[in-house]
C-alpha cells in the first residue's frame, strides 16, 4: 500500500493524510495500520494529562524543545474538545506551539474527542502507532483537561505525568477523586504562585498514603513550564521512567495488556457492527423501548441480538 510505504519513507503529507483516514475510521487506514504494526514499538509514549488551567499546553511545547535540543524527533497529539459544528477540534491552532511547527522532526496534530471519554480520543492510539512507525523518538499525548475523566491516557502511555498547580481549590480532590493512582510524575507547575510548597506537600502526603506496589516512587516536581524552568528535570524524570520499565520488565508486560485491551476493544466493536448491520433502526428502537418499559430485560434483548449473528450464550 502506497500510504504505508510512504510512512516508512517519512513523508509528512502521507502521514497528515493517513491520520485524517484514521480519524474517519477509513478501510484504507485500517489496511496501513495492518501493514505498519511491526514497525512500531520503538517510540517512548508520554501522556500529559491533569485538570483544566495547569498549563499542559505550556509543559508539551518545552518538553518538545528540550527533546530537539537532544536531537530527538518529537510526536504531539493534543486531544481537543470537539467543535459542534465542524466535528474538528477547538483548540486545533494550538498557538503556543507555533515555534515548534517549522521543525521537520516535530509533527503536531490535534484531533477532536469526538464524544469519546477519558480524555483521549477513540483514534489516538492508532495516530500513536503512525508517529511510531514515521519513527519519532518520543510521542507526546495531551489530553482534554476535564480532571477525574483523564484515566484512558494511561492504557496508551508508557509514562503518565499529571499537571496541576497551585491556587485550584479543590482541585487536589478532583486528582484525589479520579487520576492520583494512573500518575507516574507528577508537576506543580506555575511554581511562582503562592501556595506551591503546600500542593507538593499534599501531592507527596497522598502518595505516601498510596501503598505504592512498585519499586517505582513518582516524583513531585515544581515547573515554571511559561519560562522554562524544571523542564530539563522533568525530561529526566520521565526517561529515568522509561529506563526502569525497561529493565524491570514491566515495559513488555504492560505492552501486552495494551494489546489485550485492543484486542478486545476490536472486537467488541466488530460485533457491534455486526449486530447493527442485521438489525434495522426501527426494530432497535422498538426493542429499546420494550426495555424501557419493562417488557423484557437488557440482558435477553442483547442475546436476542447476538443470536442474529450466531453468538446467542449457551445454556
Amino acid at each position: 500500500m502506497k500510504l504505508a510505504e510512504s510512512i516508512l519513507k517519512k513523508d509528512r503529507r502521507a502521514l497528515a493524510r493517513l491520520i485524517t483516514l484514521v480519524e474517519n475510521d477509513s478501510k484504507e487506514a485500517i489496511e496501513a495500520l495492518r501493514i505498519l504494526h511491526s514497525h512500531t514499538g520503538n517510540a517512548h509514549i508520554i501522556g500529559i494529562t491533569g485538570p483544566p488551567g495547569g498549563g499542559k499546553s505550556t509543559v508539551v511545547d518545552r518538553l518538545a524543545k528540550e527533546l530537539r535540543s537532544r536531537n530527538k524527533t518529537v510526536g504531539i497529539v493534543a486531544v481537543d474538545p470537539t467543535s459542534p459544528f465542524t466535528g474538528g477540534a477547538l483548540l486545533g491552532d494550538r498557538i503556543r506551539m507555533s515555534e515548534l511547527s517549522t521543525d521537520k522532526d516535530v509533527f503536531i496534530r490535534s484531533m477532536g474527542t469526538r464524544g469519546a471519554l477519558g480524555g483521549v480520543a477513540r483514534a489516538t492510539a492508532d495516530v500513536v502507532k503512525l508517529l511510531d512507525a514515521f519513527g519519532k523518538d518520543m510521542i507526546l499525548i495531551e489530553t482534554v483537561g476535564t480532571g477525574q475523566a483523564e484515566v484512558d491516557v494511561v492504557k496508551i502511555a508508557h509514562t503518565t505525568i499529571i499537571i496541576t498547580m497551585p491556587g485550584l481549590g479543590d482541585d487536589i480532590q478532583t486528582i484525589k477523586a479520579g487520576i492520583m493512582e494512573i500518575g507516574d510524575i507528577f508537576v506543580v507547575n506555575k511554581a511562582d504562585r503562592e501556595g506551591t510548597d503546600r500542593r507538593v506537600m499534599e501531592l507527596e502526603a497522598m502518595l505516601e498514603l498510596g501503598q505504592m506496589s512498585s519499586s517505582w516512587k513518582p516524583p513531585v516536581l515544581k515547573t515554571i513550564a511559561r519560562d522554562g524552568e524544571g523542564i530539563i528535570e522533568l525530561l529526566d524524570a520521565a526517561e529515568s521512567h522509561y529506563k526502569w520499565l525497561k529493565d524491570s520488565g514491566l515495559l513488555s508486560e504492560r505492552g501486552v495488556e495494551r494489546s489485550r485491551d485492543e484486542l478486545f476493544q476490536i472486537i467488541g466493536e466488530k460485533i457491534e457492527k455486526a449486530v447493527v448491520d442485521k438489525v434495522d433502526r426501527q426494530e432497535m428502537d422498538d426493542l429499546s423501548r420494550r426495555i424501557a418499559n419493562r417488557e423484557i430485560d437488557p440482558y435477553t434483548a442483547a442475546n436476542e441480538l447476538l443470536a442474529r449473528i450466531g453468538l446467542e450464550e449457551k445454556k
